[in-house]
């Protein structure tokens, strides 16, 4: 034990860890420079729970039947733009998604939709019994599978569970993430163009390109092994909470220029995922000031 021992300073109220001299410098580095999340001009929220996914959550075989049953083509409009893309935490990787060609009916409560304009859409929702379960709290038989009732609410029977306020930002570039994973796994859904479902969460604000590169990052996945919660079977939890303490170091305005050129050029394809990571990487080493000893002690760990 007098061999193995370190000592560590525990001055604050903060929740501590233990960690090794090497890490302790590490971490003070971080600390000098850095800033928790929480206090950086973004916001993180949960992705859409609907109450029902075997109902709500379709592939493109089921969308495009629907969009068949349509009548007009004001309604085929409406109702593409009603059923969007859908990204699950286990579709989301390192820097990258692989859609599972999975569409939500994104009936959402607080956009206050008139289900008659939809009739296409009611009438499949009316063909796998939501409207029975809302009524009855039945539980009902789909695909071979018996689904139980949906969780009581105050929204409309076609409506999904959760009634947000910000669906709006589903629209606009933001990274994304899976909340399970034994490996930090953030992508960036550059047009907008996915909503997250429930086991994911979405970031949007200031800096986001940077902090895709800043979360990815070797440093910031070990700093998550010492500071994030585990599910106790070897992977992290990255929840909205713990990724709020997280604690990234703002960049000056020459720093976010380069990186801006570089978070372009793999954007159009001009630079691989695997240079992008390197760039990345040397650029949160040195905005840290680690030493080599550091930056191999990090490339070395198995942080999980």
């Amino acid at each position: 034990m007098q061999q193995e021992c370190v000592v560590c300073d525990f001055v604050s109220s903060d929740s501590w860890v233990i960690l090794s001299p090497i890490e302790q410098s590490i971490k003070r580095k971080i600390d000098a420079v850095g800033t928790p999340l929480k206090d950086w001009n973004i916001q993180i929220n949960y992705g859409i729970k609907t109450g029902f996914n075997d109902a709500f959550i379709i592939n493109t075989k089921k969308r495009d039947e629907i969009l068949a049953n349509c009548q007009t083509e004001d309604e085929r409009q409406k109702t593409a733009e009603l059923i969007r893309p859908i990204l699950r935490g286990r579709d989301i990787k390192r820097y990258e998604y692989e859609w599972a060609d999975l569409w939500i009916i994104a009936t959402f409560p607080s956009r206050h939709y008139d289900i008659e304009s939809y009739p296409a859409v009611k009438n499949y929702l009316l063909s796998i019994g939501i409207e029975r379960l809302e009524q009855t709290g039945e539980t009902h038989i789909v695909n071979g599978k018996k689904i139980k009732a949906r969780k009581k609410t105050c929204n409309e029977w076609f409506e999904t569970q959760d009634s947000i306020s910000y669906w709006e930002d589903f629209s606009k570039p933001k990274i994304v993430w899976g909340e399970i994973s034994d490996k930090s796994k953030f992508a960036f859904d550059f047009l907008g163009e996915y909503i997250p479902e429930a086991t994911s969460f979405y970031m949007k604000g200031e800096c986001i390109e940077y902090l895709l590169s800043a979360l990815n990052s070797s440093v910031s996945e070990w700093l998550f092994s010492k500071v994030g919660t585990t599910t106790g079977v070897g992977t992290i939890r990255w929840k909205k909470y713990t990724i709020e303490q997280l604690i990234v170091a703002k960049l000056s305005t020459e720093q976010l220029n380069t990186h801006l050129a570089a978070f372009n050029d793999l954007k159009v394809g001009k630079m691989s995922i695997t240079d992008f990571e390197c760039f990345s990487n040397k650029l949160m080493y040195d905005i840290y000031k680690l030493t080599s000893d550091e930056i191999q002690y990090i490339e070395n760990q198995q942080t999980f």
